[in-house]
């Protein structure tokens, strides 16, 4: 029996073999190595590292940011004071109009100010100049990435520009538009200054206001229902005196379809009423609050403000496609359809990672707690994801739920609009907390990790523990390089994202050869049955017959040579 089992084992060896004879002939290319341009620093030397530290500011105490982009801390102390009772010195080291922030007397006797008066502007970024092809007061949210924003901005007194030959918006001017925080049962006029070419106006979302104002107009900010829109060039004042605390919401209810999704929104914050309470009105940027509340010092190590929002690419650019209002009015009312569009970039606080992890990380210590307040900006649902951490939720939609309500939650849904307040605890007892480190968080909904397709992008950003914090704001983390991502050429598509994770660049692209190669010809279609169905291929047929026999044939050729071995082996031992 062992004499028919060895060429039964031959031909089998054989005919496996002749595929692999076939793959030797077909030579797979090398790799190519596809060369980057130059990677931007991570952070650059440009900031003052004195904006970093805690320090006090005319009477204003600011707390540190170990942040590589921290906010410069004259206007921290001029969003506190009002830019009416700063010094010169301090308003001059800031962009605010003198006018932006007026802040009245303390009228209740506890210690703080009872009166504001708030003076919102609209600028564009990004946008069409007939002046220069490129977008003229640039917004970039990740390296060569440019969407255009309309967005409300604090009333400033300079240039939109860092210079005149320096297109990079000023940093007031940015997305996403400012955090607003007022106190519970102040007096509060917010006025809009429309400087666009469109009608705007701003609606209270969520935050206390009369339908009507003392004077008999509309407060609500709706066109149809309340009060004309505010047209170019006019003006209109806003009167709220909010009687409930909490993380609310503001933008514009002109066209709100298309003015929301191109940067009109912000979150409002109402804080809980305290003594000596100045509230820090504006944080540009959302992100960590340098001067948080007493309400919230009673409780916190710190605060941050996350603003999550998306950008459809065919609206963004539409906006910059002409310089006649009338053209674009036409392409956004009439001719975009909302109901069609798909959102290309995803950010947090109005930048994509890498540029998240300049301005947008949370800092953490050991058994220390920091509140979070988080906005879904998105058209679309939204889920955030901390890693190595399990948040509570406190409040939704700016209501208390009552401590018997509080749940802790790995992922946190939120539709659009919604707000949430979270708790972050560092305690590390594996339900809080995993333990310190370096923890990425994110919208969980998967498209959202990437930036106009290309992964990984979007709104990612970290939590970062102290100790794994270098002294410019980088993270110490320990893992692939991250010079690629502040590359121009990687968000281009044109970079593979594993090539160089080894030596021989296994995971690149393959070499284009410049060699003609033969057309591929696909079989002719099989005849039909008789009953109609398909015939199988002649090739299809033969192919396994074929083989085995072929295999046989060999098998046999090679049980010959094997039992005649010694015959052959005299044969040429004789030569």
């Amino acid at each position: 029996m062992h004499k028919k089992v060895i060429p039964m084992l031959c031909g089998a060896m054989l005919l496996s073999g002749s595929q692999w004879v076939l793959a030797a002939a077909d030579k797979l290319p090398a790799s190519t190595n596809v060369k980057l341009g130059a990677a931007e620093e991570f952070c650059s030397e440009f900031t003052d590292p004195k904006w970093r530290e805690a320090q006090v500011i005319d009477g204003v105490e600011i707390q540190e940011s170990r942040m590589c982009n921290p906010d410069n801390p004259a206007e921290i102390a001029a969003f506190v004071k009002g830019t009416n009772n700063i010094s010169m010195a301090t308003l001059m080291e800031t962009q605010l109009a003198a006018d932006a922030i007026t802040v009245g007397n303390d009228m209740d006797g506890d210690g703080d100010p009872d009166h504001y008066i708030i003076k919102l502007e609209i600028a564009e970024l990004n946008g069409h100049s007939p002046d220069m092809k490129e977008p003229t007061t640039t917004f970039d949210i990740a390296p060569g990435i440019q969407p255009t924003f309309w967005v409300y901005a604090p009333k400033t007194r300079d240039m939109s520009t860092l210079s005149l030959y320096e297109p990079v918006a000023n940093p007031l001017l940015r997305a996403p538009s400012p955090v607003i925080r007022v106190e519970q049962g102040d007096i509060v006029w917010i006025v809009l200054e429309n400087s666009h070419y469109f009608p705007h106006s701003i609606h209270l979302h969520g935050i206390d206001h009369p339908y009507m104002d003392h004077g008999g107009e509309g407060n609500d900010g709706v066109g149809q229902t309340g009060q004309m829109d505010v047209m170019p060039g006019q003006s209109k004042t806003y009167v709220i005196k909010p009687r409930q605390p909490g993380t609310m919401y503001y933008h514009c209810h002109v066209q709100p379809h298309t003015h929301i999704p191109m940067g009109l929104q912000g979150i409002f914050i109402v804080e809980e009423n305290r003594p000596n309470n100045w509230v820090q009105v504006f944080n540009v940027g959302a992100g960590h609050v340098r001067h948080p509340s007493v309400a919230v010092k009673e409780k916190y190590a710190a605060e941050y403000d996350l603003h999550y929002q998306s950008a459809d690419k065919e609206l963004h650019e539409m906006v910059r496609s002409a310089n006649d209002p009338r053209i674009i009015a036409r392409r956004m009312n009439q001719e975009y359809d909302i109901t069609e569009a798909k959102p290309d970039y995803f950010m947090l606080n109005g930048r994509s990672f890498p540029y998240t992890l300049r301005e947008s990380l949370i800092l953490m210590e050991e058994n220390k707690k920091v509140k979070i307040r988080v906005l879904n900006g998105h058209e679309e649902e939204f889920a955030l994801h901390i890693h190595g951490h399990k948040p509570m939720v406190t409040h939704y939609d700016g209501v208390d739920n009552g401590p018997s309500s509080y749940i802790k939650r790995d992922v946190h849904a939120m539709v659009p609009a919604q707000r949430l307040d979270l708790e972050l605890s560092g305690v590390d007892d594996g339900l809080n907390s995993f333990g310190q480190g370096v923890w990425m968080f994110h919208d969980h909904v998967e498209k959202s990790f990437t930036t106009n397709g290309i992964g990984e992008g979007g709104d990612i950003s970290l939590v970062v523990y102290k100790g794994y914090m270098d002294e410019r704001g980088i993270p110490k983390v320990h893992g692939m390089s991250l010079a690629p991502y502040f590359t121009k050429e990687f968000w281009q598509g044109k970079y593979p994202a594993w090539q160089d994770y080894d030596a021989w660049k296994s995971l690149g692209l393959p070499e284009i050869s410049n060699k003609k190669q033969a057309a591929f010809v696909p079989p002719p279609p099989a005849p039909a049955k008789a009953d109609g169905t398909a015939q199988p291929a002649a090739a299809e047929q033969s192919s396994f017959f074929g083989q085995l026999f072929t295999g046989l044939v060999l098998g046999g050729l090679g049980y010959a040579g094997f039992t005649n071995r010694q015959r052959i082996l005299e044969l040429f031992g004789k030569k």
